[in-house]
């Protein structure tokens, strides 16, 4: 985890959040354009998007040991051998649940970077058909990425313990981690007061890979939740949390940060309060 500090940000014109296979395909040799390929290694050795670059995201996003964020060090090196700097239009994908190419574009906003674009569908047949692939890595030309650090998009374990009862908690994990079924913690259950929005909820799943709902549909998953009230958001490791973060941003909501320890450094907290909701009904 590296230290944050305030940063001024200069008003620039919005990235899309998400841009579609074809417009893709019309700007793939756009030169100020990235593409991040997140998947495993093995995965992208097998076929990828031509000219994409791959970070493994448990690799390149999380430290192995608690799977929090990298250094400063790290990730300034990860995007510079990119060729990412100030003006470059990063586009991420990954295999399907969306909540890996977040953690990216997600991290790439915490470092300034405010560039980011989730591709609409995920690796499957619709981007086979409409895009070239490849098995070979692009050639890479470095540039100089000067992080500018946002220290406004994070929540501490302890902003979380203060804004029980206080603020509005979100949970991005599935309904059976919700409910205390599932757990890769020590301990079972939620945050208490945290209401389940999972980050499977902000996708569809097709024949042809999984596709990003339209912002329309995407408002009626939110509409039940004030655009004005302050929200944290939590999921196993910071992931789907970004996931829900940055489509709540482009929706409106201003007044959203994300508790990146998540369940696993709260779940196996012994001193911080849980609810768990499997408990009650075996009673």
């Amino acid at each position: 985890m590296f230290v944050m500090s305030s940063t001024v940000f200069a008003v620039e014109k919005e990235t899309p959040l998400v841009v579609s296979v074809e417009w893709l395909a019309q700007h793939l040799e756009d030169e100020n354009i990235v593409i991040i390929d997140v998947r495993k290694k093995e995965a992208y050795q097998k076929g990828h998007i031509k000219g994409a670059v791959n970070m493994p995201v448990m690799e390149d996003f999380f430290t192995k040991k608690d799977l929090k964020l990298p250094s400063l060090s790290f990730l300034t090196n990860l995007f510079s051998n990119a060729g990412i700097d100030k003006n470059t239009h990063v586009i991420v994908y990954d295999n399907g649940q969306f909540c890996w190419a977040a953690r990216a574009i997600w991290v790439l906003k915490l470092l300034g970077h405010n560039k980011g674009s989730f591709l609409e569908y995920s690796y499957g047949k619709y981007v086979q058909k409409h895009l070239p692939i490849s098995t070979k890595a692009p050639h890479l030309v470095k540039k100089e990425f000067i992080p500018m650090i946002n220290n406004n998009m994070i929540a501490t374990k302890l902003d979380t313990l203060m804004a029980i009862g206080k603020d509005i908690i979100l949970d991005g994990r599935t309904k059976e981690m919700y409910m205390g079924k599932v757990s890769i913690a020590k301990r079972y259950g939620h945050i208490p007061t945290a209401k389940l929005f999972s980050g499977l909820n902000n996708y569809k799943k097709t024949e042809d890979g999984h596709k990003l709902k339209s912002f329309d549909k995407l408002k009626k998953v939110y509409a039940s939740l004030p655009k004005e009230k302050k929200m944290i958001l939590y999921c196993q490791d910071g992931a789907d949390a970004a996931l829900d973060d940055l489509i709540m941003q482009r929706l409106g909501f201003k007044n959203t940060v994300v508790y990146e320890g998540g369940w696993i450094e709260w779940g196996n907290d012994e001193r911080l309060p849980i609810e768990n909701p499997s408990v009650k009904e075996k009673k």
